[in-house]
């Protein structure tokens, strides 16, 4: 790639707001595009209001287009996919970036259909080389890293798994004002082969704890009074809760729940470990995790030089207390 290709980033703006993940968009196209040598820009679906737009051009953003009939296309993601395909050919976008979630995954596919284009998909690192570009994702789950070398010679549709996006702004970043565009795709705005009806929030309680923002783990620090209060805790914060493996041992949940290199390796914004000593599984399965809080009886557990916030105390004090007072903030009763 050189200084006469461009990257599209795609940032959804769910609820009208710019979210975690599309800031760690913003930032990775920022970097991306330092790295391989390009120019930059970022498509959105909602048009953002003067605090979001200053919000992304703290991150740099040189433009920002705004495709109109923004409902209509994000209820119908086959033709969202077309018309971000038909924007792409106009801006003569190299390289389209999409986050990995719902929606991403949806579009990339389309996307690429589109546009005769090479597709890479939880793309995690970009490095120039004399043969191209390499690109790595994570394969496996986590095993193994899969490389291949893109030359530039189709566009190439990537998404970004959020568990790879940062919300920092790199020093180098120089604050902008971006230009503000509004542009009308000749897609026709019919003939969608799917429409979405309705929205339905995911529920804590049964989320994959792969995809779960904040998450209260047991250890084997909790008895059965203990990990009982933990899941009402839990119910009432509208969080997930994760358990060690000898929590599923005692069969007190499904292996669905478990948390640790042999389970669900988690990402979450805030994970909480109650009564969790710290074997090197479980670390191992939580590292990545934006910010761990740990509450542990032994104040040499081996967990607390793993974590951002540490406190020596006993569940069975603790979480009556903790109850207690997210109940009185609810209004709820004893």
């Amino acid at each position: 790639m050189g200084i006469n290709d461009k990257i599209l980033v795609f940032v959804d703006l769910p609820g009208g707001e710019l979210d975690e993940t599309g800031k760690g968009l913003l930032s990775y196209g920022a970097r991306l595009a330092v790295t391989v040598g390009a120019t930059w820009g970022v498509a959105v679906a909602v048009t953002p209001d003067s605090g979001q737009l200053a919000a992304f051009g703290s991150y740099g953003t040189p433009n920002v287009t705004c495709m109109t009939a923004g409902k209509t296309l994000l209820d119908t993601p086959a033709l969202l996919g077309k018309n971000l395909a038909a924007l792409a050919v106009e801006q003569a976008a190299t390289m389209i970036l999409l986050p990995h979630n719902d929606l991403g995954s949806t579009l990339a596919p389309v996307v690429a259909h589109a546009l005769d284009a090479a597709i890479m998909t939880e793309l995690v690192t970009v490095r120039q080389s004399a043969d191209g570009v390499r690109l790595s994702r994570r394969a496996l789950g986590v095993q193994i890293a899969e490389t291949r070398v893109w030359d530039g010679k189709r566009p190439l549709v990537a998404t970004i798994p959020p568990r790879a996006l940062s919300q920092v702004i790199m020093p180098t970043v120089r604050p902008t004002s971006p230009t503000v565009a509004a542009w009308r795709s000749a897609v026709p705005l019919s003939g969608a082969a799917a429409t979405i009806i309705g929205r339905i929030p995911p529920d804590p309680q049964t989320v994959d704890l792969t995809d779960a923002e904040v998450i209260f783990s047991a250890g084997k620090g909790c008895d059965p009074d203990t990990f009982e209060q933990l899941k009402e805790l839990c119910k009432l914060l509208n969080v997930s809760f994760g358990v060690t493996r000898p929590v599923y041992d005692l069969g007190w949940t499904g292996f669905e729940r478990m948390v640790g290199q042999t389970g669900r390796t988690v990402t979450p914004r805030l994970y909480v470990a109650l009564g969790i000593s710290g074997s090197m599984h479980h670390v191992g399965g939580i590292k990545d995790s934006r910010r761990i809080v740990a509450i542990n009886s032994d104040s040499k557990a081996p967990i607390f030089p793993n974590v951002d916030e540490g406190f020596v105390g006993d569940l069975k004090e603790v979480l009556p207390r903790l109850l207690e007072q997210v109940r009185a903030g609810i209004g709820g009763g004893p």
